[in-house]
């Protein structure tokens, strides 16, 4: 079958010529507009985004109150995406979910049976397994939605009615917060404790001139689902809630104690386990919000099996309702606070959460709000809601006044109207005009029933009239005086407050805000178990360490063609400093080195080393220690060690040498010595006054001697008064020392004297 149509023009005539960049400027500021007002930022009013607000109106519409009987999730998932919101259902049984942890929100505005997830990082069962009703605080945040306080607008395909928001006193943006990412902007706020918000929210009713100081006196802070401690000072948490931008560092709580989330022990106690014997354990009771148990061990495992914290044994969770982390130390040696500082340096034991008070306000304008404007903003929307309320009630007074008022005609004049209605075909406009009566009371009277005439019926209506006035009257002050408003609102909040006081399982401080003691300074050393050991580093650069000081002059084994070239005794916390010809320092920790049994490792393989430099000393660094550095060419200078150490692979340049010349002399100076004794090629000796060697990070350094040819054989540091000594030779092993240094003395940088007879023929000290 052909269809025909009247218009035949070309369909490619109703194609727009338009540039790509402007096409898709306009359709992608559409769809940021739409992200951002229609799903990723929360209302101020009510602090609900547009899946959580249809989530628990179509459950309110289900009747799910929290005193009926639980419903499938799988039907309320059913009816908010066929009626309110054409989005997937995964998404928005996982908002539903999200509103039913209790680990997830401060105050969970829905209730689940069934497997609603954990703590852990597992996900909710499947929406056909669980039930779901809403709780009390939810009921609390939609209360007066038929009282005419909010409007509503048709779902998305006209055939219902939502909210646009819910008009509930309930606190609910800082009560439970929000997280989302719009386009160009996101939103990041945490719960709060409904007790401080309802107090800062009275302060500023009271006096809408308050300073932020004074808010933030009653107002403490974050007050996390999980509990855990906030570390910031109040001075840090202050500003980021002026501007409405910051961040908190929170921590898991040490604790032996019970939490519920409520803690029955103080924030203060150690979380030391006490075991007998002098042994214990640490125990973690509580961790940073939105961090998942299992993530956290599986962290500190990880760094247990790689070695990274070798004070800590073993990690166990022994979590049943309440979180119970075990730690086991190493040793009951280890120092507890350097166990706890090392899990939050190293583990998401401490975070930080952002604090980023973006909210679209009434106007469905995106801002970054400080805490006293939000609030007051809040307020002022409440205020709204509450004349709102008022006038529906006036109304609602004004309709019954009018059916009371006939009502009362109809009984003053019972028998004519039974009469009229008795024998006229038409009666009510017979009794309009009889009674001035208007249409909706002669059809209320119309529509009475028998049993309505009573006698006592009579002084029960007067009865209500007199009352609906007397509201009505009361409602009237109420719209026409700010301060009445004003006054309501307070007793409102007040009565609220009640179920949410500090002294309710709900409503009792969980987070505790403490800034946290100075940090407690340690090294990766301080993790290192002290054990003595032998290092030995071959000619062909083989590095390794045997356990224990053993004899340097031991039989070590070496590969065919290597041997010996430095051994000495150390311990497995000291750092090694490694010296090579050409000026570079090289650090290298004594744990990281391979064990003695086999012939070690290449130090090349741990050390970004240039293949054509030698190694000319290895010795362990020593805090404060000053080194003797010395170079081929006689020039020099004294380092402090600390100024050694390098960070990276690639070491440090510490002596600056030109093509030809190369570091020869690594020696420590002892503090007691106070002079400098140097050899050159040429067989002479000066000494000088260690004060005129100066003490530099890196360069060439100054001349310690003067040559005409050669260069510099060898440098040390003496004691003057103790004079210089040396081994003689032979298999003697007798040590020659020469007490009267005085020929030899003279100034820094002199060409020198030949040293005294039996001075060693290879000009080494």
């Amino acid at each position: 079958m052909v269809s025909t149509t009247d218009d035949d023009s070309d369909p490619f005539d109703a194609i727009v010529d338009a540039p790509f960049d402007a096409a898709l400027s306009e359709r992608y500021l559409v769809y940021a507009l739409s992200t951002i007002t229609a799903r990723s930022l929360p209302d101020l009013r009510d602090g609900l985004k547009p899946v959580h607000r249809r989530l628990l109106w179509a459950m309110r519409q289900l009747k799910l109150d929290p005193a009926s009987a639980y419903k499938k999730s799988a039907r309320v998932v059913g009816d908010v995406i066929g009626k309110y919101h054409p989005h997937g259902d995964a998404s928005v049984y996982d908002a539903m979910v999200r509103l039913a942890q209790d680990f997830a929100l401060r105050y969970p505005l829905v209730q689940g049976q069934g497997n609603f997830g954990n703590i852990d990082g597992d996900n909710a069962a499947a929406y056909r397994y669980t039930e779901a009703r809403l709780t009390k605080t939810a009921i609390q945040l939609m209360a007066g939605l038929d009282e005419g306080t909010v409007d509503f607008q048709p779902t998305y395909n006209g055939e219902e009615e939502e909210p646009e928001i819910f008009p509930g006193l309930f606190p609910n943006l800082l009560a439970n917060g929000a997280t989302g990412i719009a386009v160009g902007m996101a939103t990041s706020i945490p719960s709060h404790n409904v007790a401080e918000v309802i107090d800062a929210s009275l302060m500023l009713i009271d006096n809408p001139h308050a300073e932020h100081a004074d808010i933030m006196q009653v107002f403490k802070g974050p007050d996390f689902a999980t509990g855990g401690l906030v570390v910031d000072s109040p001075e840090a948490i202050s500003a980021a809630y002026e501007t409405g931008k910051g961040a908190f560092r929170v921590r898991g709580r040490f604790s032996t104690g019970k939490n519920g989330s409520g803690i029955d022990a103080p924030w203060e106690e150690t979380g030391i386990e006490k075991l007998g014997g002098g042994q214990w354990q640490l125990v973690v009771s509580e961790i940073p919000y939105m961090l998942p148990k299992g993530k956290l061990i599986e962290q500190i495992a990880q760094l247990i099996a790689d070695r990274k914290l070798p004070i800590l044994e073993d990690v166990r969770d022994e979590s049943d309702e309440q979180i119970r982390i075990v730690l086991v130390p190493k040793s009951r040696n280890v120092d507890p606070e350097l166990l706890k500082e090392s899990l939050y340096r190293l583990t998401d034991l401490e975070n930080r959460f952002t604090l980023n008070l973006n909210v679209l306000d009434a106007g469905r304008t995106p801002g970054v709000l400080g805490i006293k404007l939000l609030l007051q903003e809040w307020i002022k929307s409440q205020i709204d809601i509450l004349q709102r309320r008022t006038r529906h009630r006036l109304d609602k007074i004004a309709s019954r006044l009018e059916l009371v008022e006939g009502y009362i005609v109809a009984y003053l004049n019972l028998d004519r109207i039974i009469e009229i209605i008795r024998t006229e075909d038409e009666p009510k406009p017979v009794m309009m005009a009889e009674f001035n009566l208007t249409d909706r009371q002669a059809e209320a009277i119309l529509n009475m029933r028998l049993r309505s005439l009573r006698k006592l019926e009579e002084m029960e209506l007067r009865q209500e009239r007199e009352d609906l006035l007397k509201e009505q009257d009361e409602l009237n002050k109420l719209l026409e005086s700010p301060a009445r408003q004003r006054t309501r609102l307070k007793r409102d909040l007040g009565n609220l407050r009640k179920d949410y006081a500090e002294d309710t399982a709900l409503g009792r401080r969980r987070t505790t805000i403490a800034q946290a003691a100075p940090t407690v300074e340690f090294s990766m050393d301080a993790m290192i178990e002290k054990e003595p050991i032998t290092v030995i580093l071959s000619q062909r650069g083989w590095i390794r360490a045997a356990r224990g000081h053993v004899a340097l002059d031991g039989d070590f084994k070496f590969k065919e063609g290597d041997g010996p070239a430095f051994a000495f005794h150390a311990q497995t916390t000291d750092k090694l400093l490694i010296a090579l010809d050409n000026g570079r320092f090289y650090t290298l920790g004594a744990d990281k080195l391979p064990g003695a049994r086999g012939f070690g490792e290449p130090v090349r393989t741990m050390l970004d080393i240039d293949a054509d430099a030698q190694i000319v000393a290895v010795l362990p660094h020593k805090p404060k220690m000053q080194l003797l550095l010395a170079s081929s060419v006689g020039k020099g200078f004294a380092a402090e060690s600390e100024e050694l150490l390098a960070e990276t692979r690639k070491g440090r340049a510490v002596v600056t040498t030109k093509p030809g010349v190369k570091l020869a002399v690594v020696r420590e100076i002892p503090p007691e010595h106070d002079h400098v004794a140097v050899v050159g090629d040429n067989r002479k000796l000066v000494v000088f006054s260690l004060e005129e060697l100066p003490v530099l990070a890196k360069g060439q350094g100054v001349t310690l001697q003067r040559y005409r040819d050669g260069g510099l054989a060898d440098a040390t540091t003496l004691k003057l008064e103790d004079g210089l000594s040396w081994t003689m030779g032979g298999e003697s092993g007798r040590t020659r020392t020469e007490k009267d240094m005085i020929m030899w003395k003279v100034a820094r940088g002199a060409a020198g004297r030949l040293p005294p007879q039996g001075f060693p023929r290879d000009n080494k000290f």
